[in-house]
């Protein structure tokens, strides 16, 4: 396409037009897919080629889609009409760590895992801990916030960065935060770019707050209920008592099964089969013992059943049961990934209007949740005789989801807790916002990105 062969002069290989090259890159992990046809891929290796990209699509008007590994679940990545798409899984490199500071500066497309692989030898580690660490990025956990199964107790992707790298849609690249724990020069720019879903900016680099590993053996407590709505009240006492778990990790009775039946084809048995519930407790540091006692105490109360162990490789198989939800539910069809997160105290509440919707609906929706921080996600499976194209969400689902969303905003929460906005919700996002807020938020993306080109139609 002749307006390309300017870019392909700078780019040469780098530069993609094959459509089916392209092909994936109308999707994610939603499942949703995009009628849509991208123009073109850039496969980023260097700061420079993310310059060279941007400052082509500000000179020729054309939208860019940044991406990372592709494992986001609300459409925020995936190539719209006419897009660049701008691949930076390709800048992959851990460019310092630093053991005295605690600080390690990677480039964007590092995994997650990776990252955690590098780090250890060091005693460190980086707190953010995704279901799919094994497959996501940085910067794709900084362009979502992104969460998981930890940050009950150590917080959210926003609270272990201390700056970024991000080129700007004009080609210019900023360099925002600092090395330094403290610092408040200026407006907080990297906490504003964190979680803006690649609307703002292009992150390209990112020093990161480190943590040193903690020999104390940690401990895990397995508890299992006779209904969901016991174990999110087991759940809401834990961090009512001033309890903060490492992990605070909740499976319905659907789930249970859900997982149960993967490992089962595997030829292995669960903990999971015939609960109506269970509750995943993980303590550690110096208290994890005395914490876990007061963590079973707490479960017993509420009529749940609590087995405890410091038998390190037990802690992980319960953990890797956990982060194996997703792949479990896949197994029973196509499936909408929501969520949603509401106070914790409104746990209980949550989790039988998500029950209520199922029967009201007739649609199975299996939920799992960070019950330490009321993040729940519910799993609305689109059974196979719902009609709908490939890569379509019927009418039915969304409704489900419409009334899942209503019901956690009634309850003080919100529409997404760590996956982001994205395509699949922005119908919704007025309703939490309020008028006022979003115009003001529109604002603030027309002052980074005056011409509209960075992931239109995304986040707002």
């Amino acid at each position: 396409m002749p307006v390309l062969d300017e870019l392909a002069t700078r780019l040469g290989p780098a530069l993609v037009t094959d459509p089916g090259a392209l092909q994936p890159y109308r999707t994610d992990r939603s499942g949703w897919t995009t009628a849509d046809e991208p123009l073109a891929l850039v496969r980023a290796r260097s700061i420079e080629d993310v310059q060279a990209a941007l400052r082509f699509a500000t000179a020729h008007r054309v939208p860019v889609v940044p991406r990372g590994a592709g494992t986001g679940l609300a459409g925020g990545s995936v190539g719209t009409a006419g897009s660049l798409v701008l691949d930076v899984s390709g800048m992959d490199r851990v460019l310092e760590i630093d053991v005295e500071d605690e600080v390690a500066v990677v480039q964007a497309g590092v995994v997650t895992d990776d990252l955690a692989r590098e780090l250890a030898p060091h005693g460190l580690w980086w707190p953010p801990d995704p279901a799919s660490r094994a497959i996501s990025t940085v910067g794709g956990n900084v362009a979502t916030n992104a969460g998981g199964l930890l940050c009950a107790k150590y917080g959210v992707t926003r609270e272990s960065v201390l700056g970024l790298a991000v080129v700007l849609a004009d080609g210019r690249l900023v360099r925002l935060g600092r090395r330094t724990v403290k610092g408040v020069t200026g407006y907080d720019l990297t906490a504003l770019l964190i979680g803006s879903e690649g609307t703002l900016g292009v992150v390209v680099e990112a020093t990161l707050k480190l943590r040193r590993i903690d020999t104390t053996p940690a401990v895990t407590v397995a508890g299992t209920f006779a209904s969901v709505e016991d174990a999110a009240a087991a759940a809401a006492a834990i961090t009512a008592s001033g309890l903060r778990p490492a992990a605070l990790e909740l499976m319905d009775a659907a789930s249970c099964a859900a997982i149960d039946a993967l490992y089962a084809a595997r030829g292995e048995t669960t903990p999971l089969a015939g609960r109506g519930a269970f509750l995943l407790v993980r303590t550690d540091g110096a208290a994890a013992e005395a914490e876990a006692a007061r963590a079973v105490a707490l479960l017993t109360e509420v009529g749940g059943a609590a087995e405890r162990s410091t038998d390190e490789a037990t802690g992980e198989r319960l953990l890797a049961l956990r982060r194996s939800a997703h792949p479990a539910f896949m197994r029973l069809g196509e499936v909408l990934i929501e969520d949603v997160a509401v106070p914790r105290s409104a746990l209980p509440a949550m989790f039988r209007a998500i029950e209520r919707i199922s029967v009201e609906h007739g649609l199975p929706i299996p939920t799992v949740a960070h019950a330490g921080d009321g993040n729940l996600h519910p799993n609305v499976v689109i059974p196979p005789t719902l009609p709908h194209a490939p890569g379509e969400i019927p009418d039915a689902v969304w409704s489900a989801a419409d009334a899942i969303f209503t019901a956690a905003m009634a309850l003080g929460g919100t529409l997404t807790g760590e996956h982001g906005v994205g395509v699949l919700k922005r119908r919704w996002i007025e309703r939490e916002l309020g008028e006022d807020v979003l115009e003001l938020s529109r604002r603030v993306k027309a002052a980074f990105d005056p011409l509209g080109i960075l992931n239109p139609g995304k986040a707002l």
